[in-house]
């Protein structure tokens, strides 16, 4: 039974928890048959100065209220927003910071694809104020790449690597593995020139077949489990063996090239999100912590921006923070502490008493006083661990 905190009169001290920006532009050249994100194709470039409108207004709305937080990080997802412009990308983070204030040395990450016409972006991104880049290789094999339905070749990501490189100090290169009738050999090849290419971040995931998604209703045939669990052992053998951490289930980096922006949810922070199927999340001075998401169609966004609509908003029920925070934060490697849950939930540890001591006694989690995190066998089987806390 979750229980909450004793009230002392005081209301939260909601500074201390961090808040961060998503903008979501959600436009692709070409749907991917993997991709159960919110995007759409037929981007049309005459759109985009609307779409920067709609966005700063919507962030006008929502920063006031949350009045006098700091901005801790912001990161452009999709969609691939490498199809705006770097003349638009500046006009919008000129916006914000005319908003709220960008603090120097705030991380700015933007997603963007290797295709030679964004990769001729680079250095304008880099001008607009983008300060992190984090590219969508996915696979240095033609036939993976064309089989993901991805609108670039090896030569063109390995060409995009080192244009990001020539104009960001930090950025992440994305790999998957576990691809259709992928070998162990053929894993290996990807991670290996990621890991030699990379400039200290490397996003490491198995790709998965999710609903809603081309490959759901006509799905490639896949590595038996035990090939899998072979590529895992191996890719992660093969990046520890590098100058690379794994600080996350799946991300690994150098020190100091960790995702800020990434570890802000992980530690279960605050962000707002704008765009069209964006979502948010506050904490409010009593406490309590509300979810906020946006339509997902950008024509109905737009429309929704222009009728002054504020998001959608629910208030998150108590009973289900513990795992709400759990979920995040045991995908740290490191795990979080005590102090922090409470800080971040409101809640005591003493409701996950009787659960953590079970899974310690299993081996699944660690027993330092005043640690909430796993141990290497527990990180293993995480879903297993965090599906423990529901209903706690």
């Amino acid at each position: 039974m979750a229980r909450l905190l004793p009230s002392s009169g005081n209301s939260l001290d909601i500074s201390a928890i961090p808040l961060a920006l998503y903008v979501h532009l959600p436009w692709c050249e070409r749907k991917c048959p993997y991709c159960d994100f919110n995007s759409h194709e037929q981007f049309n470039p005459a759109d985009e100065s609307g779409y920067i409108d709609a966005l700063l207004r919507d962030l006008q709305q929502q920063i006031s209220t949350v009045p006098m937080r700091r901005l801790h990080s912001i990161f452009l997802g999709g969609g691939t927003p490498s199809l705006f412009s770097s003349a638009s990308i500046g006009r919008l983070l000129a916006g914000v910071d005319q908003l709220w204030g960008i603090p120097g040395g705030v991380e700015v990450t933007m997603e963007a694809n290797p295709g030679s016409a964004e990769a001729s972006r680079f250095m304008g991104y880099r001008s607009a104020g983008v300060n992190r880049l984090s590219l969508g290789i996915q696979s240095f094999d033609d036939r993976q790449l064309k089989a993901l339905g991805r609108v670039h070749d090896q030569a063109q990501a390995r060409e995009a690597i080192a244009m990001a490189r020539a104009n960001f100090e930090r950025v992440n290169l994305d790999i998957m593995h576990g691809l259709a009738e992928q070998t162990i050999n053929g894993a290996l090849a990807d991670l290996n020139e990621a890991v030699d290419r990379s400039q200290g971040h490397v996003s490491w995931y198995q790709l998965t077949i999710e609903p809603n998604t081309t490959f759901w209703s006509r799905p490639p045939t896949l590595p038996t489990e035990d090939t899998l669990a072979d590529i895992q052992n191996a890719g992660e053998a093969r990046l520890t063996a590098s100058k690379l951490k794994q600080y996350e289930v799946s991300a690994w980096a150098a020190e100091g090239q960790q995702s800020v922006h990434n570890l802000n949810y992980w530690s279960f922070g605050d962000y707002l999100g704008i765009g069209a199927g964006a979502h948010g999340k506050v904490t409010q001075s009593d406490g309590g912590i509300s979810r906020m998401r946006r339509t997902r169609l950008p024509r109905d966004y737009l429309a929704a921006i222009a009728a002054n609509l504020p998001p959608h908003t629910d208030v998150v029920d108590p009973k289900q923070l513990t795992v709400e925070f759990m979920l995040n934060a045991l995908r740290l490697r490191s795990g979080v502490s005590d102090r922090l849950y409470r800080e971040r939930t409101g809640l005591d540890t003493t409701g996950i008493g009787v659960t953590r001591s079970a899974l310690i006694a299993e081996g699944l989690m660690s027993g330092v006083p005043g640690h909430i995190g796993t141990t290497p066998l527990g990180f293993r089987f995480l879903d297993t661990v965090v599906a423990r806390f529901i209903d706690t």
